[in-house]
């Protein structure tokens, strides 16, 4: 047989395209159009619905950045269209192919119900099969002109990324706004031939399967009347039906599908068009589930779904009614698709809490797995946190972008940190916006690793990342590879079966231990840092803020326990928490609004937190202690004055001058000494020696504290990642301004540095020790104006650490130090949270952080043999893209170098570092809250218990990487305890013993939640 391919496949291609595609619809007419522009933010559909319209014409131009245009649109469908398919084709002017970040509409019928949503490649609003004709179509539609920010694929900066800065110019023009009878026949044609050419194209050329496909498609465009398509459609088809009968091999791999419609929270939108956003997908998805019944939608972010039922209740109503229908399925159970490294430990705790009371809430069902498709890496903290919140799966994406190493596993077991392991699936289809193309269905089944041992991967589907969700020609290819030869199977189920499927099959599975970390995207660590440091303080405020109120609640009369405040509150965090704000990774609206919204919480809680000091009693100064550590040290009075204190962990103790500080500090130059440690400062502003009197050697192998200077443009994605050859371009800012001693008292002192340099940048950094302190604190104010720049400090330190161990969520984690490999030497540039700690057999050092996440750790070897383990904390970046001005500005925060350090020790500073004391007028307080015993034995959080019962919830961690045992006292009469998962549900009675302590016995790094319920009187 003569080789025709070439011939047939570029026939069917332009055939395909160019006469049966456009045939899809048979007949239009036009709609009537008006048009007016709202002024400003979204108005609700009754103020618009009230506005006066001006006629319309199509091609014209609409749509200021940012904007909404309601339209209102008019037809009647003709009397000799009876009986068929009748669809509104709305075209705003869209594009591209991506719905996410361009016009959109949301299309309302006259009493205000949204009927669907329109994007590129949704284009339809179904109207009614008129039985007679003539019905008449009225809509109200809500336009959004948003601009295309990935315009040019990220190539330059843009002014649209704020309404402040975008201006007004018109962004799109209209195209297309008909009737239209969509020819049944034609579009299933369509269907036929996409698959079966993207089939075709993807079996070997040595396969029969695709050669049978090639001259079935060729005796098909025979059949084709070009005069006629319509006509001859249904011949055409009859053509292509034997070979899209042939079933599949029965060793086919299956992929499961469910719908899927990622929308972030805010990236190149803000938060408020993500509100409209969640109602336009959300409306399509319930309209595509009454149209098949074979349809289920997967859809996480609690939050979303609050939006849409403060917002829009119609759409609400017909997502409670497809969660009956089993079409709708709520799942991973968190509040938002948080980051996955940044969120403090008790932050995620509150994730996975909040967004699953609200799906037990509002629809009855407890979900059963994490999903975090799109966050960029994730803490080995996640497993034992997703399983103490009951879940039984988590499922991730992302970790396909890595830029080294591709991972090993499809489906594995991942084992946390402290040897939890949940069962863990990341698709090979490698997207989450699946749409069951060749290309797609070709890499799900070469990609998937776990040949031989498992049979089935799980394939989101559906636009997504601005919403979108899955299509009607989604679904029909999905029907048609269902069971077809030379294709995988596509089989549309509930991730639940799935998982539960593919542990059955595969309980042996493989073990991945530790972090999954990504290998790209590191800059998130770091940029937009005022976002971080919001994120940071926050968290701190909050947690301090419960212990207070809890004690006040507990021994002041008359006070109440502020639980919809603090509930709030939490929601406004974990929203900012979001996989694109909280890295830095948004468009300048989102960081301003998070700014803002920060300092909102920040008042907010502060004003919680004062009427919980204020409720137990005026009676003098008091220092107050939020630290689960006993804390003594110098504290800054109100009038600005110095003390030394001695105060427990998690309570208070009065504020005087009696205490006498051991190892008062000298100033001699511009040298710092407490009897600890010895600080050195040079002429040019580093550290050009650090001792430590206590192991009487020096800590530091060069210049300490030296900030350096790094060019830092990556190949792609600006806001998003730092590339290793930044190291190789900077410059060491070793002049300084000034250096002063600003503090000479026995309870501190201190030398201020400043700086100027680059393009009208400075640095003011105050250095200062404390009496009875080895911790050395650097107080930084910068004001930034560095363009594609990112600024690191550096601390060389003299000691051989094979590995590094920077604290995460519930513990740490260690990361070696060498780059012996490809997966080493990918960690140039790792997340860490409060502290990072390098050492040696018998010697440690802890850099101790406030607000910031980036790090590097790396390793030399002097000529001198000795070994140089050097800690870089990134400080400030200044990308351009998404947000030109990203970081710029002002920046304060605080950095610690901790000499002598254990892991106890790093733990403990770093607590106290985000923890400061609070001074406040107070009577004589009474006992802590709760009060622990046993080395490693650590409070995370105190609070009441959520359901208002006035019961105490204490959760621990260990926090050494050891086992621990203890006990935990109450500071109230104590009736009894419980061990609860997250959602503080009992699990099992916790020991107490004949004194009322609760026996605490902890493995490394795991996290016990405990709930105290208080005694009554007579008991």
């Amino acid at each position: 047989m003569h080789d025709e391919r070439n011939r047939i496949e570029e026939r069917a291609e332009r055939l395909h395209t160019q006469r049966i595609q456009p045939a899809i619809y048979a007949a239009t007419v036009p709609l009537t159009v008006e048009a007016w522009q709202a002024p400003g933010e979204p108005v609700p559909f009754e103020e618009a619905a009230a506005a006066s319209y001006e006629p319309f014409t199509m091609d014209t131009p609409w749509g200021p950045p940012w904007g909404t245009t309601w339209f209102r649109m008019a037809g009647e469908v003709p009397a000799e269209w009876a009986g068929r398919r009748v669809e509104a084709v709305i075209d705003l002017g869209f594009t591209g192919d991506w719905p996410g970040n361009q016009a959109e509409a949301l299309v309302h019928l006259p009493d205000g119900r949204p009927l669907k949503a329109v994007n590129p490649l949704n284009q339809y609003v179904p109207v009614a099969n008129p039985a007679e004709g003539g019905e008449r179509v009225d809509y109200l539609v809500e336009a959004a002109s948003n601009p295309d920010i990935l315009a040019d694929d990220f190539a330059r900066p843009t002014p649209l990324g704020d309404i402040l800065t975008a201006g007004d110019k018109p962004l799109y023009t209209f195209r297309r706004a008909v009737l239209a009878v969509l020819d049944e026949d034609v579009w299933h044609l369509d269907l036929d031939l996409q698959v079966l050419r993207q089939l075709m194209v993807h079996l070997g050329e040595h396969e029969p399967r695709r050669h049978e496909i090639l001259h079935a498609l060729d005796r098909a465009m025979d059949a084709l009347d070009l005069d006629d398509v319509a006509g001859s459609a249904a011949d055409v088809r009859a053509v292509l039906a034997p070979v899209l009968a042939k079933p599949a091999h029965a060793s086919a791999h299956t992929v499961s599908g469910v719908g899927h419609a990622h929308i972030d929270s805010a990236w190149l939108w803000p938060i408020r068009e993500t509100k409209r956003k969640t109602s336009r997908t959300f409306s399509n998805v319930t309209s595509l589930a009454d149209e098949y019944d074979d349809f289920i939608f997967a859809c996480s972010q609690a939050q979303q779904y609050e939006w849409v039922r403060d917002n829009y209740p119609h759409v609400w109503a017909r997502i409670q009614e497809s969660v009956k229908k089993g079409q709708w399925a709520p799942v991973g159970g968190m509040w938002v698709e948080a980051d996955g490294n940044l969120p403090g430990g008790e932050a995620i705790v509150r994730q996975l809490v909040h967004g699953k009371r609200f799906f037990i809430e509002h629809f009855g069902i407890e979900t059963k797995g994490v999903w975090l498709p799109d966050s960029f890496g994730y803490t080995a903290a996640y497993p034992q946190l997703a399983k103490l919140a009951g879940n039984d799966w988590f499922l991730t994406q992302k970790i396909s972008w890595n830029q080294t190493n591709k991972f090993p596993h499809h489906t594995f077991w991942w084992e946390g940190i402290d040897g939890t392991r949940i069962f863990t699936h990341f698709p090979p289809i490698d997207t989450y916006n699946a749409r069951f193309d060749g290309v797609e269905m070709d890499r799900a089944v070469r990609n998937y690793a776990e040949k031989g041992a498992g049979t089935r991967s799980l394939a989101p589907f559906g636009w997504g990342d601005g919403g979108g969700g899955p299509t009607r020609e989604i679904m029909e290819r999905a029907r048609r590879l269902a069971d077809l030869e030379g294709s995988a199977k596509v089989v549309i189920e509930h991730p639940d079966a799935f998982f539960a499927k593919a542990r059955e099959e595969y309980p042996d599975a493989p073990v991945w231990v530790g972090e999954l970390y990504l290998e790209l995207h590191r800059a998130t660590y770091t940029s937009q840092a005022r976002t971080k440091q919001g994120n940071r303080r926050s968290e701190h405020r909050l947690r301090e803020a419960e212990l207070w109120a809890t004690t006040a609640a507990l021994h002041a009369p008359g006070y109440t326990y502020p639980h919809e405040e603090l509930d709030r509150l939490w929601k406004t965090v974990l929203l900012h928490q979001f996989h694109d704000i909280l890295p830095g990774s948004s468009i300048a609206w989102v960081h301003r609004e998070a700014e803002a919204e920060y300092a909102r919480v920040a008042g907010e809680v502060e004003e919680l937190t004062a009427q919980a000091v204020g409720a137990l009693g005026a009676g003098g100064p008091r220092v107050f202690n939020t630290s689960p550590f006993d804390r003594a040290e110098v504290v800054r009075t109100a009038d600005g004055a110095r003390a030394y204190v001695e105060v427990p962990a998690g309570g208070s103790a009065p504020l005087t001058d009696d205490a006498e500080p051991p190892h008062p500090v000298e100033v001699t130059g511009h040298v710092l000494d407490n009897g600890l440690v010895r600080v050195e400062v040079a002429a040019d502003g580093t550290l050009s020696s650090v001792t430590d009197l206590r192991a009487n050697r020096e800590v530091l192998a060069g210049p300490g504290n030296l900030l350096r200077l790094h060019t830092d443009l990556p190949n792609c994605w600006d806001a998003w990642d730092i590339d290793k050859h930044y190291k190789n371009r900077y410059t060491d800012l070793l002049d300084a301004d000034a250096v002063t001693v600003v503090e000479d008292d026995p309870l501190a002192g201190a030398i201020r540095v400043t700086r100027s340099f680059g393009k009208g940048s400075t640095i003011t950094q105050t250095i200062s020790l404390r009496a009875g302190s080895a911790r050395i604190d650097f107080e930084t104010d910068i004001d930034w104006h560095e363009v594609e720049k990112i600024l690191k400090a550096g601390f060389p330190v003299d000691v051989r650490a094979a590995h590094s161990s920077a604290e995460i969520q519930f513990g740490h984690v260690q990361r070696p130090t060498h780059t012996n490999t490809t997966w080493e030497a990918a960690r140039f540039e790792v997340p860490g949270h409060r502290w990072v700690h390098i050492g040696e057999p018998g010697y440690g050092v802890a850099v101790i952080n406030d607000s910031t996440y980036g790090h590097d750790v790396s390793r030399t070897v002097r000529e001198d043999g000795g070994t140089t383990t050097t800690v870089g904390l990134s400080l400030v970046r200044a990308p351009r893209i998404p947000d030109p001005e990203a970081d710029q500005g002002r920046h304060r925060f605080t950095y610690s170098l901790l000499p002598g350090a254990s892991i106890d020790d790093a733990v403990a500073e770093g607590y106290a570092l985000n923890l400061p004391l609070r001074v406040a007028d107070a009577a004589g307080a009474p006992e802590p809250v709760v009060s622990v015993s046993g080395e490693g034995v650590t409070v995370e959080a105190v609070k009441l218990a959520d359901d208002g019962s006035g019961d105490v919830v204490v959760r621990l961690y260990e926090s050494r990487g050891g086992r621990a045992t203890g006990a935990l006292r109450t500071g109230f009469p104590l009736a009894g305890a419980q061990v609860t998962d997250l959602l503080e549900r009992f699990l099992e009675p916790a020991d107490t013993d004949e004194q009322g302590a609760v026996s605490v016995t902890l493995r490394p790094f795991q996290v016990l939640t405990l709930r105290l319920e208080r005694a009554t009187d007579g008991r």
